[in-house]
C-alpha cells in the first residue's frame, strides 16, 4: 500500500512508527511491513512519543499500516524465553512485584490512550490483518475505516492471557458485553461486513480505496468548526457515564459556552 506521507518531512520515524504533520492532519504510520507491523515496546514508546510530539494545531490523526497488514499483534519473539533484545521478557515481567509489572504495563498503554484526547478525532485505516494488540490500537481510535479483507481477532485469551492495552473498554462499548466476550474468549476474525454491521467499523472499502476514504473523512471533519467538534466530542464520550437528566445538563452546559464563544462573550 503507497504511504499517503511518505512525501514530508516525518517529525518522528523510529522503531516501525513515523509520524507526518500536513497542516491540521497528522499522520502516524506503522512501517514495518516485511514483519506484518508486529508491535514491541520500541513501537510502542515510539507512539506514545508520536502523541507526545503533535501540534497544537492537528484537530485530526489518521493511524494507518504499511503493507498488507495494519497490524498482525504482538512480535513474536516477546513470546520466547529469550525475547527481544533490551527488553524484559515475558518472565522476567511475570517476576516484578505487583507494582512494578503494573507500572511496566501502563506505560505500555500509554501507547494506545492518547487516541481519544478530546482536542483531537483519530481515525484508524484498517486492513488486512488486526490482531491482538492490532485489534486494540484500532479500537483505540475514535474512528476506524475498514478494507474489505480486514480481519479482526483478539487472540489473547487463547495465549492464557488478557486483553490489557485498553481495547476491552472501547470494545464493550461499540459491540455489546456479550458480544465483546464471545469475540475475545473465541478469538474468531470479526470481517469488514461484520465489523461494519457491529458498530466496530464506520464505513468498508476496497483495499485500493483505502487510504484515500480516511483521508476524505479527514476532510469532512477539519470542515467543521474545531470549538464545535471538540465540545462534541466530550459530550458523546461522556454520555455512557450520565444519566439521561445528566446528559440533558451537559448538553446545555455546552451548548450555552457554544453560544457565549460565537457572540464574542467567552471567557
Amino acid at each position: 500500500m503507497a504511504s499517503p506521507d511518505q512525501d514530508l518531512a516525518p517529525a518522528l520515524d523510529k522503531d516501525g512508527v513515523r509520524l507526518t504533520v500536513e497542516d491540521l492532519l497528522a499522520t502516524v504510520t506503522l512501517t514495518n511491513p516485511a514483519k506484518r507491523n508486529a508491535q514491541t515496546p520500541a513501537l510502542w514508546r515510539a507512539l506514545a512519543e508520536a502523541g507526545r510530539l503533535l501540534p497544537g494545531s492537528v484537530r485530526v490523526v489518521v493511524l494507518r499500516g504499511e503493507g498488507q497488514s495494519f497490524s498482525a499483534g504482538l512480535d513474536r519473539r516477546m513470546f520466547t524465553p529469550e525475547g527481544l533484545p533490551g527488553e524484559p521478557t515475558f518472565i522476567e515481567l511475570a517476576r516484578r512485584d505487583d507494582a512494578g509489572l503494573d507500572a511496566t504495563i501502563a506505560e505500555y498503554q500509554e501507547a494506545f490512550t492518547w487516541w481519544r484526547r478530546t482536542d483531537i478525532v483519530s481515525i484508524a485505516a484498517v486492513q488486512g490483518h488486526a490482531i491482538g494488540a492490532g485489534f486494540q490500537l484500532a479500537l483505540g481510535c475514535d474512528l476506524r475505516v475498514v478494507a474489505d479483507d480486514v480481519q479482526f481477532a483478539m487472540r489473547e485469551t487463547s495465549l492464557g492471557l488478557v486483553p490489557d492495552l485498553t481495547g476491552t473498554h472501547p470494545l464493550v462499548g461499540l459491540v455489546g458485553y456479550a458480544r465483546a466476550l464471545e469475540i475475545c474468549a473465541t478469538g474468531r476474525f470479526v470481517g469488514a461486513e461484520e465489523a461494519v454491521a457491529s458498530g466496530l467499523a464506520n464505513l468498508a472499502v476496497p483495499a485500493a480505496e483505502l487510504d484515500a476514504t480516511a483521508r476524505d473523512l479527514a476532510a469532512a471533519l477539519l470542515a467543521a468548526p474545531r470549538d464545535a467538534v471538540v465540545e462534541t466530542k466530550a459530550l458523546l464520550r461522556g454520555a455512557v457515564d450520565r444519566t439521561y437528566d445528566e446528559q440533558r445538563a451537559a448538553e446545555r452546559a455546552a451548548q450555552a459556552r457554544r453560544l457565549r464563544d460565537l457572540a464574542g462573550l467567552g471567557e
